[in-house]
């Protein structure tokens, strides 16, 4: 049996980085809330763009940089950031181009890289933490990563924070979202003048775990160079064939459903109003700009089968819709190189409320057989917004472990089969 654990103070590592964020504000000297330098969204900003050849460009060349502020609504602090354009790939191999930004330690010592990968979960540019690092737009998701990300910088750490879903924000999507973070990797180092040497560490939770699992597992052969030292996933999609089930009718999380065709349909271009019902082309109407705070719980008891139209009665009936899905279940593009770090909620017995506990154990025996350095834990009676603090506090750990070059723990011993991750035969 896998672990299953209670953290008794999870919120620690969060609070401490909150109040970092707060003494960077403190050190303007003032104390009233000040109006944070405004600027454009990402699609109505010409920055995000680029009009050139891609084609002979390497992944991770750097296209463009800016200094940008970083702060929160209403909170501006002496941080400055640089936001980088650069090359990356697409779902499909093809070039094309994604910003991230760039952030320097607030004190010195050994250089040290992490890539953290923000759930962001975003259909419109407002979404985009390159935006709302600025002080723009934030949720209070978006703020509590942020909190986080200042601790990192407190203790150390360069960090690199991409746009890792692209242009046109293909949510959930495995290999574009690997492609951007392993590329946004290759940029910030060439910003910092840091070697290819420099120890690299990657986290994400919940859309974020995306980029990171995925960016572990095609590294060695995408980005080889690069020095990563371990991957911290947590809340992870990893077949959401499994996942659509568990949501569909959900009071909370039933909003996924509609955000995930116009996802899908970015990815890979099929035409969604052959097999959408009217109410399904209303709502995916509704979502397909929002960031996921604004769709994920609006729309409660929504069913799968009210998505469709007849023959279908299920988003698993349609064909291309299975065939993304296979497309990225995780596990199924390489083998992780460094210890990982997968970790999620159980609050009924199936999940955290939108991720299945079984696919996650699933997803760490896979890479134990195959002989993966894996530390896997299931936050018992945490939901997926719960579980986020022990996981946060689980990660800064492993990763500080990780970064000092200590050896690497293993649960394998104690991981079960969970379920297994094979595709669903397309219709």
């Amino acid at each position: 049996m896998a672990r299953r654990t209670t953290v008794r103070l999870p919120r620690r590592l969060v609070m401490v980085a909150a109040l970092v964020l707060a003494g960077a504000v403190a050190a303007t000297g003032t104390t009233a809330a000040q109006p944070v330098q405004q600027i454009p969204l990402p699609s109505a900003d010409p920055s995000y763009t680029f009009d050139g050849a891609l084609d002979d460009v390497a992944p991770g060349t750097v296209l463009r940089t800016r200094e940008m502020p970083y702060a929160a609504p209403d909170l501006p602090t002496p941080i400055t950031t640089t936001q980088v354009l650069y090359r990356t790939t697409d779902q499909q191999g093809a070039p094309t181009v994604t910003v991230a930004t760039v952030i320097r330690p607030l004190l010195p010592g050994p250089a040290k890289l992490l890539s953290f990968h923000t759930a962001y979960d975003g259909l419109g540019t407002e979404c985009d933490p390159s935006y709302t690092l600025t002080g723009h737009g934030s949720s209070r998701a978006a703020l509590l990563e942020q909190g986080v990300i200042t601790g990192y910088l407190a203790a150390g750490y360069s960090v690199v924070v991409p746009d890792y879903e692209g242009e046109d924000l293909a949510w959930t999507v495995g290999r574009q979202s690997a492609h951007a973070a392993l590329d946004g990797i290759r940029a910030a180092e060439a910003v910092l003048s840091l070697p290819a040497s420099t120890p690299v560490g990657m986290i994400g939770y919940s859309g974020g775990s995306v980029p990171t699992q995925w960016g572990a597992e095609l590294a060695p052969r995408y980005a080889p160079e690069l020095n990563l030292v371990g991957a911290a996933a947590g809340g992870l999609p990893v077949d959401l064939a499994h996942n659509l089930p568990y949501v569909s009718g959900s009071a909370h999380w039933a909003g996924v459903i509609p955000a995930l065709i116009v996802a899908y349909q970015r990815a890979y271009g099929f035409d969604p109003d052959t097999f959408l019902s009217d109410r399904g082309r209303q709502v995916v109407g509704q979502v397909e700009s929002n960031c996921i705070g604004n769709f994920a719980s609006d729309y409660p008891g929504l069913t799968d089968a009210e998505m469709v139209r007849a023959p279908y009665t299920s988003l698993l009936d349609v064909p291309e819709v299975v065939a993304a899905i296979d497309d990225n279940i995780m596990g199924s593009a390489g083998t992780p190189a460094v210890p990982v770090l997968l970790a999620v909620g159980n609050v009924d017995g199936t999940g955290d409320s939108v991720m299945i506990a079984d696919d996650v154990e699933g997803l760490a025996r896979e890479y134990c057989d195959r002989g993966v350095a894996v530390s896997y834990d299931e936050y018992a009676g945490r939901n997926h917004a719960d579980a986020f603090f022990p996981f946060q506090a689980q990660a800064a750990q492993f990763l500080t472990e990780r970064f000092a070059g200590l050896a690497a723990g293993s649960d394998c011993d104690a991981v079960g089969p969970g379920n297994e991750l094979t595709p669903t035969p397309v219709p």
